[in-house]
């Protein structure tokens, strides 16, 4: 028995260890961005992306609720297309991502506000350059963490890298049909 408790003592020990150590090393700021070369040319990617219509049909996270509801407003392809999201879902939550920014055929910068499961801001770029015939995509994200949130960052890498990479799967899957 009191081995038993040496281990789950030593386990607690390194969580707070790694905690105390997550909170301190890790600045506020996180960025993670993700890349792909699709087999297209910029203009054609672009059809897929430079509205919110458009981002959500190869949007990854548009699949964890299938009845969420989704409310669009202002001019689809231009600064101020938003789309609002409501899920009764926690892995999808409630928010609103709104385009802020567009660069014709090179650029779409937008702003993400989470209402729920957790309360939160952050910007996403998307940005075509182009590779001989083809076109790379590179999808950023950017946001401030609060203290607790910088313990789960390597927890959050790894979701992040799973949706960005089954999102550019879809826009690869999309544009080259």
């Amino acid at each position: 028995m009191k081995t038993i408790l040496k281990i789950i003592g030593v386990i607690i020990l390194l969580i707070v260890v790694y905690a105390v150590i997550a909170m301190l090393a890790f600045g506020k700021n996180y960025h993670y961005e993700k890349s792909m070369v699709i087999n297209a040319p910029k203009e054609k990617v672009w059809q897929q992306m430079s509205s919110m219509k458009a981002f959500n049909q190869w949007n990854p996270w548009m699949k964890l609720d299938k009845t969420m509801k989704i409310t669009y407003s202002g001019n689809p392809g231009e600064v101020g297309d938003k789309y609002c999201w409501d899920s009764k879902n926690d892995n999808a939550g409630a928010g609103c991502q709104e385009i802020k920014e567009l660069v014709l055929n090179e650029k779409q910068k937008t702003e993400m506000t989470f209402v729920r499961p957790f309360a939160g801001q952050a910007t996403s770029d998307i940005i075509l350059t182009t590779e001989g015939n083809a076109t790379k995509v590179t999808w950023s994200m950017d946001t401030e963490q609060d203290p607790m949130m910088k313990v789960m960052r390597p927890m959050m890498d790894y979701q992040m890298g799973k949706s960005y990479e089954e999102g550019l799967n879809n826009l690869k899957a999309l544009v080259e049909k």
